[in-house]
């Protein structure tokens, strides 16, 4: 009894702190028991890391952005609820990443710039070429803003960072989520975070095993009542019900890379294993002498090419035909091959740049002046493919396998004579940069100048000038023609068989406007068919007198008021070359 009384009135004894032991350099640590040792090595750091107790919040943003996808584009053209969904994305993203205290970098923020805009060029143009570039780099802009999001490196990216980045994204959206949720339930169960959260998972296995009791009980009371069977039969219509089960499980897939997509967000951009300023890929094993000679001969032959071909490229209308050319010969002939020069000429001067050994100052000055002589040779072939096309223009007017060439020719050169200044700069490593830069103006480009609007203009007002009118092809544009088309059909200064060849265009387009569903709903809303089909509303009544042969579905034709007909596609593209 007096042992049983003495345990239990027994105080409290002060744990006593841990021996210290003497170290090498005499000063005393504490020791640690093996228990303790254990304790801290398992410790893993992402379990303090919040996105992995935030996983149910990840899962409900995905699948409702994942749904407004569904919504937004089932069965509907693409319109308005292209940039909406984008910008959707951007929000619901942004906010479970600020939920997790993780903040965009400042200099990731100016990728938003080029997003925004492409983003709503992409329901103002339906110029194909213009619309599907303008997606594009959308897309490439928000993907590029998610792998640099905390980083904000992207402005020093070379082109196999480019390349690298571009590949890590798309790995993470498939294998990012199979590694995530585990990782998150084992982190939530060890913390006893989000018991008292909703059990998504839990819903999810819920519905998984309702499903089979549902459709047992369904059947009975189905055959057990024949009005409850036709209700039940119009709810689950096969067709309908197959569809619903493949949206849904489109729906789960989209999740599923939007989930992939902000994981990758949050853990692997940081831009930590980036190949840093001033650093190659591949180490520089070339010697300078050889660039030397590559480059030089490369020059030489260049300048040869021009000097023989310097009254041919730069004679314009006074050399054609003295070597048997026509018009258009001359004006087509080389074309590709000269830009196909410049293309290759703008590789060999990156690729040299990368793997030429330059150990001296003198050395990398001839290497420069060898790279400016090129280049400057370069730019006098881009002069004379421009020039060709400017002939082409002269003689049969615009065309989007024209216009396309001639901006793109201006970017290029724009592109060498940066390329010039970062050699000289021994800012090489901004080439990739200078790159990008040069494709995002030239789809800007597309976008501002509105191609077929310009084609309208530029070539019904060469009726003027003696110049034909080709009906045909300004009734196979986009809709982005239709208003120009419009105001040129409102002038009276075209003589009547243009005037009624502009009217057969209008007709051509007013009669495929009737088949337009787009206009009866918002998500398929697009500014420039709007506006054609505005422009068309108000000139049908000057149409009365045209008539439309559509018996074959792909041969439609318009007869003007002067007996003239017309095709209302343009099927051959020899003149578009």
């Amino acid at each position: 009894m007096k042992t049983a009384k003495k345990t239990t009135d027994r105080k409290p004894v002060k744990r006593k702190s841990p021996k210290k032991a003497a170290s090498p350099s005499g000063i005393s640590k504490p020791l640690v028991s093996i228990e303790q040792e254990s304790i801290v090595a398992v410790v893993d750091p992402d379990f303090e890391n919040p996105i992995y107790q935030r996983s149910n919040q990840l899962l409900v943003v995905a699948l409702i952005l994942a749904w407004l996808f569904d919504f937004l584009f089932w069965n509907k053209s693409v319109g308005v609820n292209f940039p909406i969904f984008l910008v959707a994305c951007l929000v619901g993203g942004g906010y479970w990443l600020f939920l997790n205290n993780i903040r965009p970098a400042k200099n990731s923020l100016w990728l938003l710039a080029p997003f925004l805009f492409f983003a709503v060029f992409s329901f103002l143009r339906q110029e194909p070429m213009t619309t599907s570039l303008v997606f594009s780099f959308a897309l490439i802009s928000l993907g590029l803003f998610a792998s640099s999001y905390s980083g904000g490196q992207w402005l020093k990216y070379g082109l196999f960072d480019y390349f690298h980045k571009s590949l890590l994204l798309i790995g993470h959206m498939i294998s990012a989520p199979l590694a995530y949720f585990p990782k998150a339930r084992c982190v939530q169960d060890e913390l006893g975070v989000g018991k008292s959260g909703i059990p998504v998972w839990g819903l999810l296995r819920g519905l998984l095993f309702a499903l089979p009791i549902l459709i047992c009980f369904g059947s009975l009371l189905a055959a057990g009542d024949v009005v409850f069977k036709e209700k039940l039969d119009d709810f689950l219509n096969l067709d309908k019900f197959s569809e619903n089960v493949f949206r849904g499980i489109l729906i789960l897939l989209y999740a599923y890379v939007l989930v992939g997509i902000l994981i990758h967000a949050a853990l692997i951009s940081r831009d930590e294993n980036f190949a840093g300023e001033g650093k190659s890929i591949i180490k520089p094993f070339l010697g300078f002498a050889e660039s030397a000679v590559i480059l030089g001969s490369v020059s030489i032959l260049f300048l040869g090419f021009v000097i023989v071909q310097f009254q041919y490229f730069f004679g314009g209308e006074t050399n054609i035909g003295v070597e048997g050319y026509t018009y258009s010969q001359y004006a087509r002939r080389g074309f590709n091959e000269l830009v196909t020069v410049a293309f290759f000429s703008l590789v060999l001067i990156f690729g040299l740049s990368s793997i030429t050994q330059r150990e001296t100052e003198t050395q990398r000055r001839i290497y420069s002046v060898l790279s400016v002589i090129l280049t400057t040779f370069v730019l006098v072939i881009l002069v004379s493919a421009y020039q060709r096309i400017s002939l082409a223009i002269d003689w049969h007017g615009f065309s989007r396998l024209r216009l396309y060439p001639r901006i793109f020719l201006i970017w290029l050169g724009l592109l060498f004579v940066t390329v010039v200044v970062l050699e000289f700069i021994r800012r090489e490593r901004h080439f990739a940069f200078a790159t990008v830069l040069a494709s995002t103006g030239f789809v800007v480009s597309l976008a501002l100048v509105n191609i077929d609007a310009a084609i309208v203009k530029h070539n019904v007002p060469r009726v003027l000038q003696g110049k034909n009118l080709n009906v045909a092809h300004l009734a196979s544009l986009s809709s982005d023609a239709v208003p120009a088309l419009a105001d040129e059909f409102y002038l009276n200064s075209y003589p009547d068989w243009a005037h009624e060849g502009i009217g057969a265009a209008l007709t051509c387009y007013l009669h495929f406007d009737k088949y337009e569903e787009s206009y009866s709903d918002w998500r398929s809303f697009n500014l420039s068919r709007w506006q054609a089909h505005v422009a068309l509303q108000g000139v049908e009544k000057h149409l009365q007198d045209y008539s439309v042969n559509d018996q074959k579905p792909r041969n439609v034709r318009v007869k003007t008021p002067g007996g003239e007909w017309y095709e209302c596609r343009y099927y051959s593209n020899a003149e578009e070359r």
